[in-house]
């Protein structure tokens, strides 16, 4: 599949900062056409061999460049249920990751001059969204202390309470990606996305970014999302409790009913920089612009700034050692 302009013929491809399909060619919005021909070995608009990864669902051809959605792999069982478009185009992300560099203290003066562009991309994520109703019974003893002064006499005074809770909560769209190339904690540190602004899947949004089906299913995620909405209900649960200077925990049940769950495709900028010969990778959320990844350190910054920090110290401690001399 691709979406070809009905004025000119060129490849058009989604805008983030448009909101609308965008020919670059004659500049045109909205003058998409699908056309079906190809496959998923064969480019739709020059028809040569094409070879996409295993798990490719959208990517360019690499023979003209253009964008391709391929529809073996977002049909059937493969086809997405929901779509969070991009709302950040390339020269935003490379802005959003600059800014984030700039904010590195300890970032090598070099990096910005010397770092080469290996690759840039973006990519629709797979993700498995989850909905669960939970349901948490808690029993256990607190205690409340009180201390007060009468005379030369300190007296303290400690409470016992009997606490009883039961908490109902239902968890909405718990994210977990299923993409073997993308990092699980990086993935996690990408959250939370507005998840409100999840669409009804529609292909024209892949086109001018490549794109994954999901590598693994539901049932084998499931235990990844369990684990946040029980650290979640633990949570819930621990803010009824404040107040007490102490719990015991005596009976403690949280029962999770899976109420449904939805494949979607989530939006995210990579970065692979080249820099004295190691690779680096960033990631910026295509919705938010959060942008996560390790920066390289610069050993001479960390040792001036412990030295500029003892000198400091030290020259604050003289200071009030001369003072406290003179008093």
């Amino acid at each position: 599949m691709i979406f070809k302009c009905r004025n000119c013929g060129g490849n058009t491809v989604y805008e983030p900062s448009r909101k609308r399909m965008y020919c670059p060619h004659c500049e045109s919005l909205d003058s998409e056409n699908i056309v079906q021909e190809g496959s998923l070995t064969q480019c739709a608009n020059c028809g040569a061999p094409i070879t996409p990864g295993q798990y490719a669902s959208a990517g360019r051809c690499e023979h003209c460049g253009s964008y391709l959605v391929h529809n073996e792999r977002i049909e059937g069982v493969y086809e997405p249920h929901l779509i969070l478009p991009f709302k950040i185009n390339k020269d935003m992300a490379v802005e959003r990751l600059n800014q984030e560099f700039h904010k590195k203290t300890f970032l090598p003066s070099s990096f910005l001059s010397q770092k080469s562009l290996e690759k840039l991309e973006g990519i629709y994520v797979p993700f498995w969204l989850y909905d669960y109703q939970a349901h948490y019974d808690f029993e256990g003893e607190g205690t409340r202390v009180r201390s007060w002064r009468q005379g030369d006499t300190e007296y303290t005074e400690t409470s016992y309470y009997h606490i009883i809770r039961q908490m109902e909560a239902d968890f909405d769209k718990v994210p977990v990606d299923a993409s073997f190339v993308m990092d699980d904690g990086e993935m996690d540190l990408m959250e939370p996305y507005a998840y409100q602004e999840l669409e009804d899947f529609d292909p024209k949004y892949m086109s001018g970014f490549d794109g994954e089906v999901y590598n693994q299913s539901a049932p084998e995620l499931e235990g990844r999302a369990q684990v946040k909405v029980r650290d979640a209900s633990e949570s819930l649960m621990q803010q009824s409790l404040a107040g007490y200077n102490s719990i015991r925990s005596g009976r403690k049940n949280l029962n999770l009913n899976r109420d449904g769950v939805r494949y979607a495709l989530m939006p995210v900028w990579m970065y692979l920089y080249q820099y004295q010969g190691k690779t680096w990778r960033f990631q910026v959320n295509g919705q938010t612009g959060k942008v996560i990844g390790k920066t390289p350190v610069s050993r001479g910054k960390v040792l001036l700034y412990g030295l500029t920090t003892m000198v400091s110290v030290s020259t604050i401690f003289y200071l009030i050692m001369a003072i406290l001399s003179a008093v």
